[in-house]
């Protein structure tokens, strides 16, 4: 035994020390092919998801030849290429990693899938050995020698990649035109998709110049970033085909690249020495869809060349559109990807709502043209200042292109109040986040959500209107001029903001980075509370389920700098007020028997709470002369105190009573945000006692507006003049009709049955489409929908197929809910890009809810697996279908469904996950505890 234990005890100490060797050489071996070590970090560079900064792309070189026929073997659509890239070595080192996702390599005569080569004197070293990290999607190449510091090298290689239809990098979209299949090959690199396409350095902060050469069918239509520069008819392996070279781009990210083949045409128009073209289907191109965004693309460039000071960079401006496309549009810098129904618009069959769509995601994507292509951020955890920027931007372009909409003040009902929804739960996040813990593709898919584009757009609106807007532009342009062609990070724009107010002499109780850093760096925001008695003014985080616990921490212990426009009876206080601490006092704002305002036209990013004896005179001037509070705070007054109930901050009763004045109101804006706080109310009470009495309230309700339209439109023969007129007519008729007005659903029936008698003449106004179909498939059965999925189906215009797709699910049938939801697997149905749109629709139907929750979580694996991100938008899929999650069984089916695929994990779906438990929470409760109050209230009302 002693022997025995002896050996054991020498052998135990011979391994450790084994061990301790092997782990020894390892990090030395690292370090040596990193260039030395100062992190500390013993990682692989090759298992980082960050590449490292030894290496600095110049310029690219590539070659793409899409086939837009199957393979004859494979049965696959593919494409071929050769790439090489330019790039210097910054700090020596042996190791090459370069970005690289689901490529083929061919084996060139080094025996490697690359080839390195230098411009100076020394020769490039071998390559040692090449393999590929499948994890952090690297091509690896480990070297003979060291590249050194200063020096330049070309990398060259030849691949194969499939032209998938997963709309992602090189991808394949398809479409009929006059009875023939035809075949786009498109490209969609952000955020991380450039590496499918060819091997790159693909990170925001590596920007190069791109040297880009198509081939093509002949007779087809090559696209890039650059203008054509050389159009070449030749045979490549004994192929007849024409191959498109195009100008270097600027210096540029790799996720702004753009390559399309297709069989467009375009119309075109001069701007200055600025050439812009709109490509499009042919057929649409030639019954005029793509006319409208032609017209509104020149002066939205001029709006934003004044606004930036700064000349568009580029010598052309190409938008198109394309009938798959995972996002709304792409910022590619001079080729702008769209959804075709974001771009074309319809004379005949589009509405106002398609027309303002366009014409807001034109001025988005143009606004990138700048802040974000010419200037860009160096990483995703700041993705909200560039979104949110353009978001916010895009209505002033709009505003600019189409002065009569007064669309600026739409961003309160579209981005601010929509955001407060995500923004006042437990689990929302900070606008910015720590480099280090954005890495993962989707950690960064992760961060285009509401919060990046809507609060964004919020806080930066907010700023501007403290700051002025002529500062705020002048920061703004001094920014884009000193890091043209550059990276920056956020704290940048903030230095260049305070040099513009110290240049203006603004008055600000703080620098601009201290009062931004506490609405950037903290998640949510305050409820400010104005007690009119005292004068007190207060601040507390603002959360829906004040029971929550808050487990995110502060640097700021959630508190604000916040500012302060208010009104006293109707007189609008000049100057800004600023609460700077948890309470303070101004004593202003004591009222007597007047009413005190707070948030003037909600340019502030707050909620705002009052005295009981101060709500009480805001209700009283609602029902004498409701037009004495500014349009924009009628809307801030439903919806605060909707939202402020839910919170428990003022009773339901009390925010109830804030709609009763809208048998008075005609304008848009009240109208839509008692609508979507409604709409809440209806998801938790409509599997209650409560529906029917709350149906019936809302038709008294809207019976009045209904009338008013009828008036106005000559028996519903003319159309509004003003735009958003025109929106609360639809409103009218939706809510009329959902609501059971005998009158409207009979109006609605009338002229769907006039279209199903003669299908080549639709008499329905393209505005009331959307609520006309929707009632329609409601109130109808099997021939109404069979009929609608005809149309559907052969409908040229993507607007209108998008209502018809939309209205297809509002059907009370539950068969044919269930056909509508199995259409969504099969892509030669719904479109991969539609199938989340349609399966939310379905589950935001009363009758659909249950099926539309069925059915994700029977084909979840399904579809997380199969499908990818590239398709689905998990995210939105995860929050339509649990929205009416109000009830403990709901809340153990969700957890149960968690719990089963918590393995595989939710990728960009993930915060929607923890959104939905809390939600699910938050309306059990609210249940719960207001049920009873709203029943007992809509019957004394009705």
């Amino acid at each position: 035994m002693g022997v025995r234990c002896l050996v054991s005890k020498l052998c135990i100490i011979l391994m450790v020390l084994a061990l301790v060797s092997v782990a020894t050489i390892v990090t030395l071996w690292t370090l040596a092919l990193t260039g030395g070590g100062g992190s500390g970090d013993t990682t692989a560079p090759w298992d980082r998801y960050r590449l490292p900064t030894s290496l600095s792309p110049l310029s690219y070189n590539v070659t793409l030849w899409p086939r837009l026929s199957p393979d004859n073997n494979t049965g696959l659509y593919i494409f071929t290429g050769k790439s090489t890239v330019e790039f210097e070595c910054v700090s020596d080192t042996s190791l090459i990693l370069i970005h690289s996702n689901k490529l083929n390599y061919t084996r060139l005569d080094n025996n490697h899938v690359a080839q390195l080569f230098t411009s100076g004197k020394d020769p490039a070293p071998s390559i040692k050995s090449s393999w590929f990290q499948l994890q952090t999607q690297y091509l690896v190449l480990q070297l003979n020698g060291r590249l050194h510091h200063g020096q330049k090298y070309h990398l060259y290689t030849e691949f194969t990649g499939e032209l998938a239809d997963d709309l992602a990098g090189f991808y394949r979209s398809e479409y009929v035109e006059d009875g023939m299949k035809k075949v786009v090959a498109t490209s969609q690199m952000h955020p991380t998709h450039a590496r499918k396409t060819f091997p790159c350095f693909d990170e925001p902060a590596m920007k190069a110049v791109f040297h880009i050469t198509l081939i093509h069918p002949p007779g087809t239509v090559a696209l890039s970033n650059g203008m054509e520069i050389d159009v070449l008819n030749t045979t490549v392996d004994g192929v007849a085909v024409t191959q498109t070279m195009f100008e270097p781009t600027k210096k540029m990210s790799s996720y702004l690249l753009a390559v399309i083949v297709c069989d467009y045409t375009s119309i075109s128009a001069t701007q200055g020495d600025k050439l812009i073209r709109i490509w499009a289907r042919r057929k649409a191109i030639e019954s005029g869809q793509g006319n409208y965004a032609l017209n509104v693309t020149g002066p939205i460039l001029d709006f934003f060349q004044d606004y930036y000071n700064i000349s568009y960079p580029l010598s052309k401006s190409d938008q198109i559109a394309l009938p798959d496309f995972y996002f709304g549009a792409m910022e590619n810098w001079g080729l702008v990807t769209y959804r075709e129904t974001h771009l074309l618009y319809d004379p005949v069959t589009s509405s106002n709502r398609n027309k303002e769509t366009t014409a807001t995601i034109i001025a988005h994507e143009l606004a990138h043209m700048w802040f974000g292509n010419l200037v860009t951020l160096r990483w995703f955890n700041e993705v909200w200042l560039n979104e949110g920027f353009a978001s916010y931007v895009s209505y002033l372009g709009a505003d600019y292109a189409e002065p009569t909409w007064n669309v600026k003040d739409l961003i309160v009902l579209d981005d601010v109040h929509r955001v407060f929804a995500v923004d006042a739960l437990a689990s929302s996040h900070p606008l910015s986040s720590d480099e280090d813990s954005i890495i993962l593709p989707n950690q960064i898919l992760e961060q285009f959500d509401a919060i990046s584009y809507s609060k964004g757009a919020a806080v930066l609106r907010m700023l501007s209107d403290f700051l002025s807007e002529p500062v705020f532009v002048q920061g703004l342009s001094t920014y884009l001029n000193s890091f043209a062609y550059s990276n920056t990070v956020g704290n940048e724009l903030w230095h260049h903001l305070q040099m513009a107010v110290m240049d203006n002499n603004v008055s600000l109780p703080c620098p601009v980075r201290d009062i931004m850093n506490r609405w950037v760096l903290q998640m949510g925001f305050p409820v400010v509370t104005i007690d009119t008695a005292t004068g007190t003014v207060s601040q507390k985080h603002f959360l829906l389920d004040p029971e929550s616990n808050v487990t995110v921490i502060s640097p700021y212990e959630y508190e604000w700098v916040v500012p302060v426009r208010w009104m006293k009876s109707g007189e609008v206080q000049t100057d800004v007020w600023w609460l700077k601490k948890q309470t303070e006092v101004n004593l202003g704002m004591r009222s007597g028997a007047s009413w005190v305002l707070g948030n003037i036209n909600v340019t502030g990013y707050y909620r705002v709470n009052y005295d009981l004896g101060n709500w009480e005179r805001l209700l009283n001037q609602l029902h004498s002369e409701h037009q004495v509070i500014p349009l924009i705070n009628r809307v801030q007054l439903l919806d605060d105190a909707f939202n402020l109930a839910r919170a428990q901050l003022i009773s339901t009763t009390l925010a109830l009573r804030t709609t009763l004045y809208l048998s008075a109101e005609t304008e848009y804006m009240p109208w839509q945000s008692a609508l979507d706080n409604m709409q809440y109310y209806y998801l938790m009470l409509d599997r209650t006692e409560v529906y029917q009495p709350l149906q019936d309230y809302m038709k008294k309700l809207v019976t009045p507006l209904f009338m008013y339209f009828k008036n106005m439109t000559g028996n519903w023969t003319q159309v509004p003049d003003g735009h958003t007129d025109q929106y609360n007519q639809v409103n009218a008729v939706r809510t009329a009709c959902r609501t059971g007005l005998a009158e409207c659903q009979n109006l609605t029936s009338t002229w769907f049955r006039q279209w199903m008698d003669d299908p080549q003449h639709n008499p329905i106004h393209p505005n009331l489409r959307s609520a006309v179909y929707c009632s329609a498939m409601a109130t109808g059965g099997h021939a109404e929908w069979n009929f609608t999925w005809v149309q559907f189906k052969s409908a040229t215009v993507a607007s209108e197929a998008d209502k018809l797709m939309s209205a297809l699910a509002c059907t009370s049938n539950t068969e044919l809910l269930q056909r509508y939801l199995s259409y969504t697997l099969n892509p030669t149905l719904i479109r991969k890009q539609d199938a989340t749109a349609v399966i939310t629709s379905v589950a935001g139907n009363r009758v659909g809810q249950s099926l539309a929750w069925d059915f994700v979580r029977d084909q979840w694996t399904y579809m997380f697996t199969e499908y990818g991100v590239g398709s689905f938008s998990f995210a939105s899929l995860i929050s339509g279908v649990t929205a009416r999650f109000s009830t403990p069984t709901d809340l153990q089916q969700l957890q149960e469904f968690v719990e089963a695929h918590k393995g595989s994990g939710f990728g960009s779906a993930s915060a929607a996950v923890d959104q939905a438990l809390e939600k699910t929470k938050v309306n059990i409760k609210w249940l719960d505890q207001n049920q009873q109050e709203i029943h007992e209230w809509l019957q004394k009302t009705i």
